[in-house]
């Protein structure tokens, strides 16, 4: 195991399980988060003993979140992936959109993951790179309409995150990448997804590892620019 070490929030199914699992096999450290109880990372940690170590963490909750400060001492992250999120109703259209919903996605999918990222800053060595979960559905230059509460919270998402980065990660050296992991066959993206759970995972730590400056940008899983 390498001197390298990463936090995945929201690692108990799909993308955050898969990051786990690649980024332990690249001989990290890993800190992998579950809300609930999870038999999928289990089982990873269980084949990867010791690397990866599993906390419970809910980015809803403040506490649960300043709760793996104790684990790690200040400057000591590499990485960290902030993977939290929901869909949203099925029925996502604008009449279908009510006060109470959209909070409760926005609070879920923007204002949790960013605040959740702030908390743990501290922890991030001067070169460490956090990466956001967002989407291309957060790009307003490519959306075709629906889907609005996704939509919504992960623009929501992606502002908080350019406010992250410039007015706290970047003073300490830091980067923040909003991560696009493409259309992925996972329970949210289903079966008729365009490309694998490693494919995007792969992509994605490979843009994460890469990153020499601090810097704020919107990239998809190839490499490509997502645009605003």
């Amino acid at each position: 195991m390498s001197d390298k070490t990463a936090i995945v929030i929201g690692a108990s199914r799909g993308i955050g399980l898969g990051l786990a699992k690649e980024l332990a096999s690249r001989g990290y450290r890993v800190i992998a988060t579950e809300r609930s109880e999870s038999e999928g990372l289990r089982e990873a940690a269980e084949r990867h003993r010791p690397q990866i170590e599993i906390a419970t963490c809910d980015v809803t909750d403040k506490d649960s979140v300043a709760g793996l400060t104790d684990r790690l001492t200040a400057g000591s992250v590499d990485l960290l992936v902030v993977n939290a999120g929901v869909y949203g109703p099925d029925d996502q259209s604008l009449a279908a959109l009510e006060r109470e919903a959209v909070a409760d996605i926005i609070d879920t999918n923007a204002v949790g993951p960013v605040q959740a990222a702030l908390t743990l800053l501290p922890l991030l060595k001067k070169g460490g790179t956090i990466g956001m979960m967002t989407s291309k559905m957060g790009s307003i230059d490519d959306s075709s309409g629906g889907a609005n509460y996704y939509r919504l919270s992960k623009v929501a998402q992606n502002m908080l995150s350019r406010s992250l980065f410039e007015s706290h990660a970047k003073e300490r050296g830091v980067g923040v990448i909003s991560l696009h992991p493409g259309w992925v066959q996972t329970d949210m993206g289903g079966p008729n997804a365009l490309i694998d759970v490693e494919t995007s995972v792969n992509g994605m730590l490979d843009l994460l590892e890469a990153e020499s400056e601090p810097r704020h940008v919107f990239l998809a899983y190839d490499g490509s620019t997502v645009l605003w």
